[in-house]
């Protein structure tokens, strides 16, 4: 009887063994293995975190949006807190991130933290979210649009350099930059502007729950400090990434101290890794150099 009892617990130590040295190895895959995110929940009812940093463009918003999903459809996570320190970015990358988080909403809380700066696209995504929440200190603001490019036509002029160009219609080429705009070009490019405008002034209203009309004053471009966007109604409270969390622990009615979930980077040690990323880099600012004007919710 007492041969069976112990073989009964060497398997139970065993099998507990297995499962432990699985568990590891899980992890121990997930740091080492590719790019991407790896992350645990299911520990309880947990709010997951999420970093939007730095400029906002096509590819700093995929692994954001991507996820965002994923945790929607995670039971264990009951909220999820967008924890943001960007000056914006392209008008169309900022916009997808604002649909993602919409999207979000409609099955978890969503609270935006402000960190140091959470400027135009950055304040325009927030807006997304169910409450935002700025250190005094936080820079914020800046709702408006902006587009840029250069013009060299006095240089080119100087080093004997010429552009010839054929086009199908007077406008094909604006923001050539071997010669000045012209006023058609001005007043094309404005009415593109202030449509996008308008569409982050809409943004605003409807996620102040305000009117266009009482947000235009405050879309002039101003930036403004976390202190002064409350006393302005464009945030809800005062506080750091500490009480986003717990907002959003109460907000979606957990008892007690919240888990709290975040995607964990993985490690890139490969060759071909590090190459790949510093192709990445050179493609994207041979990209903003030389393709045409881009708009931007940009804090510049």
């Amino acid at each position: 009887m007492a041969r069976k009892r112990d073989i009964i617990i060497g398997v139970i130590i065993a099998g507990s063994f297995i499962a432990a040295f699985g568990f590891f190895a899980l992890i121990m895959v997930g740091f080492m293995g590719g790019s991407g995110d790896f992350s645990f929940a299911g520990l309880g009812e947990s709010i997951g975190v999420i970093e939007v940093y730095g400029t906002i463009t096509d590819a700093s918003s995929r692994p954001v949006i991507k996820q965002l999903k994923k945790w929607t459809d995670n039971s264990s996570i009951k909220g999820i807190v967008i924890h943001i320190n960007s000056p914006g970015g392209g008008v169309a990358a900022s916009q997808e991130l604002y649909d993602a988080i919409l999207r979000t909403r409609e099955k978890k809380i969503v609270v935006a933290s402000m960190a140091s700066v959470a400027a135009s696209g950055g304040y325009y995504i927030a807006c997304a979210a169910d409450k935002i929440i700025a250190n005094k200190g936080t820079l914020t603001g800046s709702i408006g649009v902006i587009l840029q490019f250069h013009t060299a036509e006095v240089l080119l002029k100087k080093i004997g350099l010429e552009t010839e160009t054929i086009k199908s219609g007077k406008l094909k080429d604006v923001g050539n930059y071997s010669r000045e705009m012209t006023e058609d070009e001005e007043l094309m490019l404005q009415a593109v502007v202030m449509d996008t405008y308008e569409q982050f002034v809409e943004a605003v209203a409807e996620g102040r729950s305000r009117s266009k009309e009482e947000i235009y004053p405050l879309a002039d471009g101003s930036i403004y400090t976390g202190l002064q966007a409350y006393n302005l109604g464009l945030i809800d409270a005062l506080g750091g990434l500490y009480e986003a969390i717990e907002l959003a622990a109460d907000l979606a009615e957990i008892e007690g101290d919240p888990h709290v979930v975040r995607p964990i980077k993985r490690k890139k040690v490969g060759f071909w890794d590090i190459l790949s990323k510093i192709s990445e880099k050179l493609n994207m600012a041979v990209e903003q150099e030389l393709t045409g004007p881009k708009l931007l919710y940009l804090y510049k």
